[in-house]
């Protein structure tokens, strides 16, 4: 079996197949020295969001310095709030918080009840065009989603709830990977694994997080998986999984 690749480009940059979700960080020193030795140990990819921990998030992130090579962020999560007021608005409280006059990785959260997809795009291209976000993204979509949205603008990753267990967008994956868009997972090690990865675990040397990550990594060229940490220890563990190899044997085991 050829060896998965560890890097993979988003946007215009390249990275290393294992980011690093920040839906807990919150605006203190600690976590901002967190960040900044993420980057260190290899971190490429940082995804936050307009929301999480109350925009605190962004605002660890922007604080770090340097700052991560790829920061990847989110507006229009909640129903009627992703109309292109509320996004640019939303965009230009990121790009305070973020400490940057352009984003590289902006997604639209979710597809919102209460506005047309392409008015939603619509208003993330404009931003595009106006150097404020440098590449789209949309999260928790279909494929016809996925078409619909390209056709207002290109689209650089989707990202999806995905793991072992959560399989329902498996067709999203496959789609991803035909037309080379990176497949972002969600919640990547929200799943118990079941004996199958302990045992895999124990004849690696590796932990089940690991083999977990090690699963994703080959299960599509293009996925970069995110698990969430807010500990150096575990973030240079989830790295790790870039040496992990599973064979096609050790695979089929999860099929």
């Amino acid at each position: 079996m050829p060896r998965v690749k560890t890097t993979i480009t988003l946007g215009d940059t390249e990275v290393a197949r294992i980011g690093l979700g920040t839906n807990r960080l919150r605006h203190t020193p600690d976590n901002v020295e967190f960040v900044q030795q993420a980057v260190a140990a290899g971190i490429g990819y940082v995804d936050t969001a307009h929301t999480y921990a109350d925009g605190e998030s962004e605002a660890t992130i922007g604080a770090a310095s340097p700052a991560p090579p790829v920061v990847g962020t989110k507006g229009g999560y909640a129903p009627g709030t992703a109309g292109p007021e509320q996004l640019r608005a939303q965009i230009d409280e990121s790009l305070r918080r973020l400490r940057t006059d352009s984003i590289e990785l902006y997604y639209l959260h979710r597809v919102d009840p209460e506005t047309p997809l392409e008015e939603s795009l619509g208003a993330l291209a404009g931003c595009r065009e106006a150097g404020k976000i440098r590449h789209v993204g949309i999260s928790q979509v279909d494929v016809e989603q996925i078409e619909r949205a390209r056709a207002v603008v290109p689209i650089a990753a989707v990202q999806n709830h995905y793991n072992l267990s959560e399989r329902r967008y498996e067709d999203v994956v496959d789609h991803c990977a035909r037309e080379g868009i990176v497949f972002v997972p969600y919640f990547p090690l929200r799943d118990d694994g079941g004996r199958a990865v302990d045992e895999l675990a124990a004849r690696h040397g590796a932990s089940p997080a690991q083999v977990k990550l090690a699963w994703l990594l080959a299960r599509s060229p293009t996925m970069l998986p995110i698990p969430g940490t807010l500990s150096l220890e575990h973030a240079r563990e989830n790295l790790g999984a870039l040496e992990l190899e599973l064979g096609d044997d050790e695979l089929a085991a999860f099929a």
